[in-house]
């Protein structure tokens, strides 16, 4: 199950959106430990793509709850 995870970075008016295969707690806890240390907050992507985001930076961390795969024309 995915988990989608929406990040907004000062004085930019897009978000990063990235789906995680983490949970939400592991999400959850890479930012406070890289909010906590003062250095980078580092998330892969379901697809093995590695975001990378000065925590200085950082407005807001939204983490959504786990989603399952939608299948087919009449998945709702």
């Amino acid at each position: 199950m995915a988990v989608e995870v929406k990040i907004g970075v000062r004085n930019v008016a897009r978000e990063i959106t990235l789906e995680s295969s983490q949970t939400a707690e592991e999400v959850a806890a890479a930012v406070d430990q890289a909010i906590e240390s003062g250095s980078t907050l580092r998330l892969t992507d379901e697809k093995g793509r590695v975001v990378v985001v000065p925590t200085g930076v950082l407005g807001y961390i939204e983490i959504g709850a786990p989603e399952g795969r939608k299948v087919g024309f009449g998945a709702i």
